[in-house]
């Protein structure tokens, strides 16, 4: 009795979570498909489904005339998605800068400051991401904080733009993301035996070659799944780039949104999104192939 509690107990640790997974993340993306591969239609809802099941059966009649038209007028959305990639990828690469030292001082500091510090990098996480939006707007606004000191201080005369840039994008990405990159950081830098850094020391060592043959190679588990947190939601992000962002930052998010909510073109919507998907697990799917083959 007591092996087929635990056995079960084991499977039922396994199986809950996949169920979860497999309810909440797989069938809605399923759907996704299922929509884009639909035809569209001014009723509710918006769409006549590819894939049915009726009093008739199962019926599956895919229309691939979204990726189509995505394909003709592709000019249309090149740009957006272009932007996205440049976007998401140089928030990422700031958000690496910005978290590689913060999470090195909280892994060196002793165990009861480390507390303190993840709580405090977690912090942001307790209010709203649009509030901290709007916070971010006060800031950066031409009679916002910011430019209300410079002004005081006698730096500059007139306002500086800083709203509706790559500047404020980047700062809006760096304050909603950076937790993402600290923590994974943080957990391969905790890691990190003393001992080894004290022998490459004695040995003559300088700082940069200790940080570039051993800190660095040891932290990249870390260094790659942040960038993956960060760069994943940042290439799809819409609420940062609507408020911060203007017509010069259209992202595929606003265009997905725009699809969605003022076309009513739920399949070209979908479609949009899939492609986007696809885009950014390929890389993933390839870097993982190229793992296996070189442990092969």
């Amino acid at each position: 009795m007591h092996s087929f509690l635990q056995k079960f107990g084991r499977l039922l640790v396994i199986w809950l979570p996949l169920g979860w997974l497999g309810i909440f993340f797989m069938l809605p993306l399923v759907e996704m498909v299922n929509v884009s591969l639909s035809e569209a239609r001014r009723a509710v809802p918006p769409y006549n489904p590819a894939f049915q099941i009726g009093k008739d059966g199962i019926s599956f009649q895919p229309a691939v005339d979204n990726y189509l038209l995505i394909y003709e007028y592709w000019e249309d959305y090149l740009w957006p998605a272009v932007n996205s990639v440049r976007l998401a990828f140089f928030s990422t690469l700031y958000c690496l800068l910005f978290a590689y030292p913060m999470a090195w001082w909280i892994a060196r500091s002793n165990k009861s400051l480390q507390h303190i510090l993840l709580v405090l990098i977690l912090m942001p996480f307790w209010t709203s991401s649009l509030l901290r939006m709007y916070a971010l707007i006060g800031l950066l606004n031409p009679n916002g904080v910011i430019n209300d000191f410079l002004i005081w201080a006698g730096i500059t005369v007139t306002p500086i733009q800083m709203m509706q840039t790559d500047f404020s994008i980047y700062s809006g990405m760096i304050l909603t993301y950076l937790p993402l990159m600290i923590l994974p950081l943080y957990a391969s830098l905790v890691r990190l035996d003393n001992s080894v850094l004290e022998a490459a020391a004695d040995l003559g060592a300088k700082n940069w070659d200790i940080f570039r043959t051993i800190i660095l190679p040891l932290s990249m588990p870390g260094v790659i799944a942040g960038c993956l947190l960060v760069f994943i939601p940042a290439v799809g992000e819409f609420v940062i780039p609507a408020l911060l962002g203007g017509p010069e930052q259209l992202m595929l998010g606003k265009v997905i949104w725009t699809e969605f909510f003022r076309n009513r073109d739920w399949p070209v919507a979908a479609a949009i999104a899939i492609i986007l998907i696809a885009i950014i697990i390929l890389p993933i799917v390839y870097a993982r192939y190229q793992d296996k083959e070189s442990i092969s």
